[in-house]
């Protein structure tokens, strides 16, 4: 008898006329969205490679140590072809020198504003949305419907349990609505495959672990749309309530939590951090030059009545003076700068975590979250890349002033005052072909499966939790409902 039921929602859903619309709409949006994020994803490639080539040129033409610097870009990711979650909106490279701090600049949505009006459609998206809506628009009437046309009395006319009725409707409406579905999911990874996207395990594992959470927040509009129409008598009150609901859970509860967090959470904007740290830096620099200027002048009262230059040792010394302080300096506005940046990110991570933990109340937030998880395009995406950038900055200025103490320039300024010629200036000399054979090169952050999964599983939890509740819901309420 349960394979009967089944059987009878599966025929009522494929046969419906709006089956055949609806799911070819879902199938070339989702076949499209993966076609857009694959060409994205070649484009990007392309530049991280030609940005990366025009950097080293670069590197090998200097012929002084003197302000030198490099170019880090983040790494395209073939996930973010399904995912783009916050890859469009985070900066893609930043300048790597002694003389600024890590900033990452450049994203898709800056260079290109016109997308950040509309943003791109990805697979993740076309699920949250249009899936969750298409479950809606097949399910809100699947019990009131069947009392409205007469067929719901006219099958409990027979011996049937109500459990196994409402476990049927479930069943066949999952079957009828996700099996068909698995055919484009099937076909986008068929384009990726054909377009010789790399893919490591890595990238299977989690791929296949995105499939399996888009399905199951698929199963949960599914079974809520069930509920919605086992506690409501008319179809056209059930739609609405459906609509409604979807309304709040997709639109409503994921900005809600954003705003309330953001509201009772403060957190600086980064205009405000720089200018704290430009201040700062301005400070220290006319602390350090006041305190040259003395020790020139002091330097020139120790000279004078002697005929004699300044010996060669002495000048050194007042060179290796100058550079200390010129390097204590510089080490006091990286560490005011490192205090602002920790106190910017504890902050954010407050913020995030209340904004994170109010959103959760939506299954349509924490399907996102737990897919841009999975995907590496998560909050989390700027602080990795930032890390491995302050990390390979100060490898490479480490080596830089190396080279530097190396060769004897020291890539700054030197002042001398003798009695004599007064004050003489020398600036760094050009050292011809630099040898960078040994340069330290930049390590692009690479997360593993484990570590990209784990925060996803909050929301598997989730999801399976609210799936649960809305099952229990709808049986709970049918074991009352009235057939007539």
């Amino acid at each position: 008898m349960l394979s009967t039921l089944i059987q009878k929602e599966l025929k009522a859903i494929i046969l419906s006329p709006k089956f055949t619309a609806t799911f070819a709409v879902c199938s070339l949006l989702m076949l499209l969205s993966v076609y857009i994020g694959v060409r994205e994803y070649k484009t990007a490639v392309k530049q991280y490679e030609t940005v990366n080539e025009l950097t080293e040129q670069e590197i090998r033409e200097k012929s002084s140590w003197h302000m030198m610097y490099n170019r880090t870009l983040r790494e395209p990711d073939p996930m973010h072809i399904f995912v783009a979650g916050l890859s469009y909106d985070v900066g893609r490279k930043s300048v790597i020198s002694s003389q600024s701090p890590v900033k990452l600049e450049h994203s898709i949505y800056s260079d290109d504003p016109i997308f950040a009006i509309f943003r791109f459609i990805d697979f993740a998206f076309i699920v949250q949305v249009v899936l969750s809506l298409f479950a809606i628009l097949f399910t809100y009437d699947a019990i009131n419907g069947e009392r409205e046309r007469g067929t719901l009395r006219l099958i409990f006319s027979n011996s049937i349990p109500r459990a196994k009725f409402i476990i049927a409707k479930c069943a066949g409406a999952w079957l009828g609505l996700v099996v068909p579905i698995c055919i484009p999911i099937m076909l986008s990874i068929l384009i990726v495959l054909l377009f010789d996207v790399p893919l490591t395990q890595v990238h299977w594992a989690k791929l296949m672990t995105l499939m399996a959470l888009s399905l199951l927040f698929f199963t949960f509009f599914i079974v809520l749309g069930v509920m919605i129409s086992a506690w409501t008598k008319r179809s056209n009150v059930s739609f609405m309530m459906a609509l409604v609901v979807w309304i709040v859970f997709v639109l409503i509860i994921p900005r809600a939590g954003v705003l309330t967090a953001g509201q009772l959470v403060s957190v600086p904007r980064v205009a405000e951090i720089e200018g704290q740290r430009e201040a700062y830096a301005k400070e220290r620099w006319g602390t350090f030059y006041e305190e040259m200027e003395k020790r020139w002048e002091e330097r020139q009262g120790s000279s004078c009545g002697s005929n004699e230059e300044i010996e060669d040792e002495k000048l050194w010394a007042y060179m290796e003076e100058d550079d200390s302080m010129h390097d204590a300096a510089m080490q006091d506005i990286e560490g005011f700068q490192v205090k602002l940046m920790d106190d910017l990110r504890h902050r954010k991570a407050a913020q995030e975590r209340l904004a994170f933990t109010l959103s959760r109340f939506s299954p349509a937030s924490a399907y996102q979250l737990g897919a841009m998880s999975i995907a590496n395009s998560d909050i989390a995406t700027k602080s990795r890349s930032e890390d491995a950038m302050n990390e390979y900055r100060t490898r490479f200025n480490d080596y830089v002033e190396k080279k530097q103490d190396e060769g004897g320039a020291t890539g700054h300024v030197m002042i001398t005052i003798s009695s004599d010629d007064g004050m003489n200036v020398d600036a760094p000399r050009e050292q011809g072909t630099l040898d960078v054979s040994d340069l330290p090169r930049y390590n692009p952050p690479k997360t593993s499966y484990a570590d990209s999964v784990a925060p996803a599983v909050v929301d598997f939890g989730l999801l399976s939790i609210f799936t649960i509740v809305a099952f229990a819901g709808a049986f709970v309420r049918f074991l009352r409902y009235d057939v007539r």
